[in-house]
């Protein structure tokens, strides 16, 4: 039960006089069951909600009810708040700023300054120092379209920078390890697709409007995959880039090897993320072993030597 869809499910109540089960289901892709299951939760939690049956029946919540403050801790408005306000930095709508508004509503006067201290104690921003300035405004396109469930037409760079141009059904936006992704149907492909969002590029909507599929989740939890591809390197940095390779290992994979320097065991997959990594460390970091890792970057940078000698 997702604590996220109760409080979803609770909003729409408050804001629709009436609503159907079955028009609930649509809303979040669940099954009826889930649903009757979710309004028992509620229900229990101590927002009284009736069942009206016939035509034109439905759910509604109880006529005169004013949310309880006690239904909501202080920690579970300041989760609620610091979610939204998180979300809220990364997707700029008005639909979210009222939400934030009606959340904020909840909070009784003599809880408001606790929570407003617990919200502010993490702050979630994962907005780029610098970069792609498209990112928003595609993010928009593409909530557009799920919305009206429309085509969307784009161009897109894939792996070697291989151009296509494509059709694509939106299904999903995913924010995957700080980076935006959408899950879409690709219609040159005939097969789910993720896309990644900086890679996307003449982002527009069509006006033709598509069935819903069964959407296949995509898969993002590949640990067990990069486990069994991971091997372990040896490194000779600096200490001055100490702070860097951090970013990729923990402390205790580093050992002190004289004044300046620290041996590094640090985690590698044979691919160009990985070598580009490493390079980007520049004379700061020399690896050791395995030897055919070492000479693949001799052989990296002889080629980028060559480049700038020509």
């Amino acid at each position: 039960m997702k604590i996220d869809r109760l409080i979803s499910i609770i909003m729409v109540l408050l804001d629709k006089k009436r609503i159907s089960a079955q028009s609930l289901a649509d809303m979040f892709e669940v099954s009826l069951r889930t649903i009757y299951r979710d309004i028992d939760a509620i229900d229990l939690a101590g927002i009284p909600i009736r069942s009206i049956s016939g035509v034109g029946g439905g759910f509604e919540i109880m006529p005169k009810y004013k949310v309880d403050n006690k239904v909501f801790s202080t920690t579970d408005l300041s989760a609620i708040l610091m979610g939204l306000s998180s979300l809220s930095g990364m997707i700029q709508t008005d639909e979210l700023i009222h939400t934030l508004t009606k959340v904020k509503s909840f909070i009784p006067a003599e809880k408001a300054k606790d929570i407003e201290i617990k919200t502010n104690q993490i702050r979630i921003d994962q907005s780029p120092w610098m970069g792609n300035s498209s990112i928003q405004p595609h993010l928009e396109i593409i909530k557009t379209a799920l919305q009206e469930r429309k085509l969307l037409a784009f161009t897109y760079i894939g792996h070697h920078g291989k151009i296509t141009v494509r059709k694509a059904e939106p299904y999903q936006l995913v924010l995957k390890n700080s980076r935006w992704y959408w899950q879409g149907y690709c219609l040159e492909r005939n097969d789910f697709r993720l896309f990644r969002l900086s890679r996307t590029l003449d982002l527009h909507i069509l006006e033709e409007v598509y069935a819903p599929r069964r959407n296949q989740k995509p898969q993002l939890d590949i640990t067990d995959m990069l486990t069994a591809m991971q091997i372990e390197v040896e490194l000779r940095i600096h200490a001055s880039i100490l702070d860097r390779i951090l970013d990729y290992c923990t402390y205790e994979a580093c050992t002190i090897d004289g004044p300046q320097h620290y041996i590094v065991h640090f985690p590698f997959i044979e691919n160009e993320y990985y070598y580009d990594i490493l390079l980007g460390f520049g004379d700061k970091c020399e690896c050791l072993k395995p030897l055919h890792i070492r000479q693949e970057l001799k052989n990296r940078l002889y080629k980028i030597a060559a480049m700038y000698d020509s």
